[in-house]
């Protein structure tokens, strides 16, 4: 596919040549050949300038899809400034060079032709109000030159006209590509939901395996038993339980050594609470498995009676564990802790 910057580019190269070796079949007399053959150079270098001057050097096609570079179309100012002043000058010198003899032929009117491309070009290159200011330099001088209705009838009309349609051009082209930047946008986060979404339906198959592998045995046991457990079998059930919460509320705490761990402190009698409550939803998978090191360590070393495991939202410290003695002992809340520790975020 071709891009539309090589199209438009080719286009314009070709059409001011063209609007040139038209105008330089000289069928009449001529006063001062050389302010029109210069007039005809000068418009070329200007035209040629303002058409490939910020372009890439490689014009190639692109196999993907078209992109419209609006910032990099954008014509400098001083190339604009340099092709108004063209624009005042060239119908002068081409009148002078022509002489009053042949004001009307085709070799003296072609600047109306060639200023309007020029003033399409600079539309194009995204310098609408220069191009229209020398849109209205053309009607000027060509009226002055010429009258209203020649000017009219000899291209002025048709210069008018191919700045409007590049206006227009321009600005549908710019609108189409703010819409596919829109749509591109939209396209990204449908992905990143969607992908989002496929993460939580995984994490959930995950934790409803891990649910049936816990509590599937226990289930069928107490169906086939007809709810009669033996002590044992309570007790599995009780761990199981507690597997259950541990899955729900804090999976990102857990690995195969921290579940060993609080399986042995349930075993033991303590009741554990697992909560994680944010604050981990950052941490890269090395951070969380220096953190479950630490938890690890600190449950197998726990004697309470009842532990409480809560993430943190501060900036220093990750996880908590509090142990509390139990409460038949007589003591207040407060001076039934019997262990406290705080594992904080890896690196800080």
């Amino acid at each position: 596919m071709i891009s539309i910057r090589f199209v438009t580019t080719f286009l314009g190269f070709a059409f001011t040549a063209f609007l040139v070796a038209r105008a330089s079949w000289v069928t009449g007399p001529v006063e001062v050949p050389a302010l029109l053959w210069g007039s005809m150079i000068l418009y070329l270098l200007t035209a040629w300038l303002c058409i490939f001057w910020g372009m890439p050097t490689g014009l190639k096609a692109r196999s993907s899809s078209v992109t419209v570079a609006r910032g990099s179309d954008r014509l400098p100012m001083w190339a604009c400034l340099f092709a108004l002043a063209v624009s005042m000058v060239l119908p002068p010198m081409v009148t002078i060079g022509v002489g009053p003899d042949g004001l009307t032929e085709q070799y003296a009117t072609w600047y109306i032709g060639g200023l309007g491309a020029l003033m399409t070009i600079l539309v194009i290159r995204r310098r609408p109000w220069p191009a229209w200011s020398g849109t209205a330099v053309l009607a000027g001088w060509s009226m002055f030159l010429l009258g209203p209705l020649p000017a009219l009838g000899l291209g002025l009309v048709g210069s008018i006209v191919w700045v409007t349609g590049a206006q227009f051009f321009t600005n549908a082209l710019d609108a189409a590509a703010r819409d596919t930047e829109r749509l591109g946008d939209l396209q990204r986060t449908a992905s990143a939901v969607q992908a989002a979404q496929g993460g939580q339906q995984r994490e959930r198959r995950i934790q409803v395996q891990r649910a049936l592998a816990v509590a599937g045995p226990v289930l069928a046991r107490t169906i086939a038993s007809g709810g009669r457990l033996t002590e044992e079998e309570r007790t599995e059930a009780r761990i199981a339980e507690g597997r259950l919460r541990d899955e729900l509320r804090g999976p990102r705490l857990l690995d195969a050594d921290v579940r060993a761990a609080l399986d042995a402190a349930r075993r033991r009698g303590a009741l554990v609470t697992v909560l994680d409550e944010g604050g981990l939803d950052e941490l890269e998978e090395s951070q969380l498995h220096e953190i479950r090191v630490q938890l690890a360590e600190t449950l197998r070393s726990a004697r309470s009676e009842r532990l409480y495991i809560r993430t943190s939202s501060d900036d220093r410290v990750a996880v908590t564990v509090v142990g509390r003695a139990s409460s038949t002992l007589g003591l207040s809340d407060e001076d039934s802790v019997d262990l406290w520790r705080e594992i904080e975020h890896p690196g800080r």
